[in-house]
């Protein structure tokens, strides 16, 4: 099934369209009571953020996705490519070796050197929790060799969670705020968003050594599934439960637990999955009978630099608020 876009980001993407930005090679539409977009956002493929989305505001430099390497076998491969979700399946269904890695500062510093030609005057660039990769720190140092301000935000999460407050960066800078401006607001909302997911088995987490305090499920990882979070950066634990139809219920009813310290109607949803669309959908139709309030969930896939570490079968809820300026 693909990947579902929510009706309520649809303005967003109409909004922004609009907006007039720096001298650029392509002519752009302008609205003379638009304000200027000076700053671009750029992040890496753990956002996990929609193609489309992506695609509506990639063409003319305000955002760009830097794709993080999954290596399988001896075969290296970059977010996106055609064959790499089914490839990866396939590797870990069957045990073989996967392995992630992060970009090279050289990626990144093609990226703010391309927002520098586009006329943008200085770059916000999140990414994913500095505690599960080294995606930052290639950031930072990428900043250094550029001669364009950028503002470097380790996200302290990832997934959609990470997503959202890439989404709320791009809103402040079509708002023609600084980049300062820019990087507080995402934290602001980043703040605001909470990453729980489920995963049939630690195993991959385990390889990986993504899991930090969830280390103290492993001697009973046979007997236990697990429900998991994102706290500041690391991935933890949060219950142990008996059986995976109980485990997706309890993940359920902490979601809703979530929304319900949440200002009415302001409460975003994102449902990841990988290998299981059908449990993700299902998963998200109980939420919305629980949460009617909110929008209809983002239902997408992990990237793989992610499904490589949670494994097939896993199911994240990822909860956040809305990026509408003002709220």
């Amino acid at each position: 099934m693909p990947d579902r876009e929510p009706p309520a980001w649809m303005w967003l993407k109409e909004r922004l369209s609009r907006l007039r930005l720096p001298t650029v090679p392509v002519p752009v539409a302008q609205d003379p009571g638009a304000a200027v977009v000076r700053t671009a956002v750029v992040t890496d493929s753990a956002a996990a953020l929609p193609a489309d989305w992506v695609s509506a505001f990639a063409a003319d430099g305000r955002l760009a996705v830097v794709p993080m390497p999954v290596m399988v076998g001896e075969e290296i491969y970059g977010e996106g490519e055609d064959d790499i979700m089914q490839t990866l399946a396939v590797a870990l269904a069957s045990g073989s070796p996967v392995k992630t890695s992060r970009p090279s500062p050289g990626q990144f510093e093609q990226a703010y050197a391309a927002a520098k030609r586009r006329g943008f005057e200085a770059v916000v660039s999140v990414h994913i929790s500095a505690e599960l990769s080294g995606t930052v720190d290639a950031a930072r140092l990428a900043a250094e060799r550029v001669d364009i301000p950028v503002e470097v935000l380790d996200s302290r999460t990832v997934g959609m969670a990470q997503g959202m407050g890439v989404q709320s960066a791009v809103v402040a800078a079509a708002a023609g705020q600084s980049a300062e401006e820019v990087r507080a607001f995402a934290e602001r909302r980043l703040e605001r968003t909470r990453v729980y997911f489920y995963v049939p088995s630690l195993e991959q987490l385990r390889r990986g050594g993504r899991i930090g305090a969830a280390a103290s499920l492993l001697g009973t990882v046979f007997s236990i599934k697990p429900i998991l979070a994102v706290d500041d950066g690391r991935i933890v634990p949060l219950e142990k439960v008996r059986s995976a139809v109980r485990a997706v219920a309890r993940l359920e009813e902490i979601v809703a637990a979530d929304i319900a310290t949440r200002p009415t109607g302001q409460a975003r949803l994102a449902v990841h999955h990988f290998g299981n669309p059908g449990e993700a959908e299902s998963l998200a139709a109980r939420l919305a009978e629980k949460c009617p309030e909110c929008p209809p969930a983002q239902i997408s896939s992990l990237p793989a630099v992610l499904a490589a570490h949670a494994g097939l079968g896993v199911l994240a809820v990822i909860v956040g608020e809305s990026s509408t300026p003002g709220n």
